[in-house]
């Protein structure tokens, strides 16, 4: 049954309560809103103040500052009263985490206060701890007790309220019961909406965060679910990948996350966290929006899809089952093919962009560990000897007049159906914009009998459409393996990088696809960045691992050391470290939680002090951090996770 959104076909906003902070409204069909958050300490208020007007005039909506104790809490109010007295009305939001008198001070001052159910009563030691239900009842009563007071108050001020789970820092209490899960996020967050519907309360915003966007987009999922089905309505959503990283890889994983969800219809408002400067987040926020219509009301009055069986579990992640041709399919890894059609005479040193290098000294291929699967040649085939990991697809035409052993035909569905194909093993290309429906049911049965040949090149600018016919797939028992192809036909990097992360990354999360295949159709064309955004998008999907991946947060008021530089030195040494991960937090408010999900972690526990990390576990502590960067090389090391060559 459909359970989370309107409609799996076309895009259609999820109807929601529409909640007020300070003037702005958000929910109910509102425009999508995007926000940040500062980086200053909170107590700088002139830093403050200059860093959120920065914010505000690249286009922020909302600004969220930390307010980490009773201290920073009450600064809040010479923050506003600056940013009021020089033009600025934005809204702004406190950042609680553990401290529920600083949100109590804090909401009689700001228009929005942020708490983290995980961390705001309940206290995380990564211990496991065993209830009975009628124990487990009296730990509800005593969040009851001490949460009562924060939504009091912001009833008599009108303050709003975001209930923002983080799934690296939920509660011991939570883990015992549910675990490390999406339902774990879902039930935290729960908890503490049930309390406010019992008091009558909501002006609340709700998230559902992780550094994973596989584990963010299921948790979303079933937040919506278990709305619809426990309250008969749906709060707005504020969307974010928490810990994203900073440059290309912050930006892929961010738009997977929260546009895998937007092009469900679901979500209200969004934050792409960088581990950059605040006011370079909102531009990502606008690229990414800017798809979807921004209508206060309903784009249309025709009613909801009717209701459907679907084939797969959106809130679980299961590789769509496929038949093996080649290395595509089955247990194999998605492939990459990049598409070189557009030069006109290709040359070895052309494939140096896609990870292929011809040593001419030795006559030997460097392969790089993100070197594409596929080139495809259009209608010419290349004149040299390819490294033997490489293969081609060409056009069908070509393919018949030179009958290269080397490479497979691409062929229009149309001359496919006609059953005139003589090749071996074949790519049949689908474009959904133009496909007869009628021909859908002689399609499938005609790749049913010709079992371990074909590929389906699937091509769709829109995610909804390749989705129904993903599922039409798996109701027709079709095993074909599927490569997502996606053009993109403008020069902008930003656009095309969100494109492409959105059109496949949706489609990856849900098990759908054993390739990916992305075509700029206007020059210039740089192949190298093509390649490294395929790559980068598997990564992110965890789909295939090709490189380290960084969990890093954005910073805010609570870092204690210079979270963007020490990012970019812990890069440096360790970028060659293929499928470790490595997270940089500027503080422990998520750090311990997310270290579950790294290999390492690096924390910052004091001013200038560090603690090192394996999983959630605590190596080494209250390092200097002018030595804890070769400490964690150590630690590696003594992992035996670490390569001396970064060949």
């Amino acid at each position: 049954m459909q359970l989370y959104c309107n409609s799996l076909t076309s895009y259609k906003r999820l109807p929601t309560l529409e909640v007020k902070v300070g003037d702005l409204l958000l929910g109910n069909y509102q425009p999508i809103r995007i926000q940040t958050m500062t980086t200053t300490d909170t107590m700088d208020t002139e830093a403050t103040v200059k860093q959120a007007i920065r914010c505000i005039e690249a286009g922020a909506e909302l600004v969220r500052v930390t307010a980490p104790s009773k201290k920073e809490a009450e600064n809040l109010l010479h923050i506003k009263n600056s940013l009021r007295q020089q033009g600025y009305h934005t809204p702004l939001v406190a950042d609680i985490h553990f401290t529920p008198n600083a949100a109590e001070i804090a909401a009689r001052i700001v228009e929005k206060v942020r708490i983290n159910p995980g961390n705001y009563i309940d206290k995380k030691k990564f211990e496991f701890l065993e209830y009975t239900d009628a124990a487990y009842l009296e730990e509800i009563e005593r969040i009851r007790d001490r949460f009562t007071p924060l939504v009091k108050i912001c009833k008599e001020y009108g303050t709003a309220m975001r209930i923002g789970t983080n799934h690296g820092s939920l509660s011991d209490r939570i883990m015992s019961r549910y675990g490390d899960t999406p339902m774990g996020m879902v039930e935290s967050a729960m908890e503490f909406l049930r309390i406010a519907e019992d008091l009558q309360f909501r002006n609340i915003v709700l998230s559902m965060k992780s550094s994973n966007p596989q584990v963010m987009v299921q948790a979303y999922r079933l937040l919506v679910q278990t709305m619809q089905t426990e309250l008969g309505h749906c709060y707005p959503l504020h969307l974010g990948v928490t810990e994203a990283g900073d440059g290309e890889d912050g930006r892929i994983k961010s738009a997977i996350g929260i546009g895998t969800l937007l092009e469900d219809g679901v979500g209200d408002t969004i934050r792409v966290s960088l581990t950059e400067d605040p006011e370079f987040e909102l531009p990502v926020c606008r690229d990414i929006i800017s798809r979807y219509p921004q209508s206060i009301i309903p784009a249309t009055d025709e009613p909801l899809d009717e209701k459907i069986v679907l084939p797969y579990s959106p809130f679980e992640y299961k590789k769509r089952e496929t038949e093996v041709v080649d290395n595509i399919g089955q247990k194999q890894v998605p492939v990459v093919v990049a598409d070189v059609h557009h030069i006109e005479l290709l040359l070895p040193n052309d494939l140096n962009a896609v990870g292929y290098h011809y040593d001419v000294a030795t006559d030997k291929w460097n392969i790089a560990d993100i070197a594409a699967d596929y080139i495809y040649t259009g209608d010419r085939l290349p004149g040299f000897s390819l490294p033997g990991t490489l293969q081609v697809i060409c056009n069908y035409d070509a393919w018949l007049e030179q009958a290269d052993p080397r490479s497979k035909p691409l062929i229009p569905v149309e001359t496919y159906l006609s059953g005139k194909v003589t090749a071996p093993k074949y790519f049949v290309q689908v474009n959904l914009a133009t496909f007869d429906t009628e021909h859908q049911v002689p399609l499938f049965q005609q790749l049913k009998a010709e079992h371990g040949k074909a590929v389906l090149v699937l091509e769709c600018g829109n995610m909804q459409q390749s989705r129904r016919f993903m599922a039409s797939m798996m109701e027709a028992e079709l095993t074909i393996p599927v490569i997502n192809r996606v053009h993109f036909d403008a020069d902008d990097h930003s656009k095309m990088l969100i494109h492409f992360a959105i059109e496949t990354g949706a489609l990856l999360l849900d098990g759908f696809g054993d390739g990916i295949w992305f075509t700029k159709d206007v020059l210039p064309i740089d192949d190298q960045v093509v390649n490294n955004i395929a790559f980068g998008i598997l990564q992110a999907t965890r789909t295939r691992i090709s490189k380290t991946e960084y969990i890093s947060c954005p910073s805010c008021g609570r870092t204690l050391f210079d979270l963007q530089e020490t990012t970019a030195k812990i890069r440096a040494v360790t970028n060659h470290l293929k499928g470790v991960k490595i997270a940089i937090m500027g503080c422990i408010v998520n750090g311990p939680g997310e270290m579950a999900d790294a290999d390492f972690g690096y924390v910052g526990s004091g001013v200038g002090k560090i603690t090192l990390y394996k999983g959630k576990e605590v190596v080494k502590r209250g390092l200097n951090s002018d030595v804890a960067v070769n400490e964690l090389i150590n630690l590696i090391k003594e992992n035996g996770m670490w390569v001396d060559t970064r060949n």
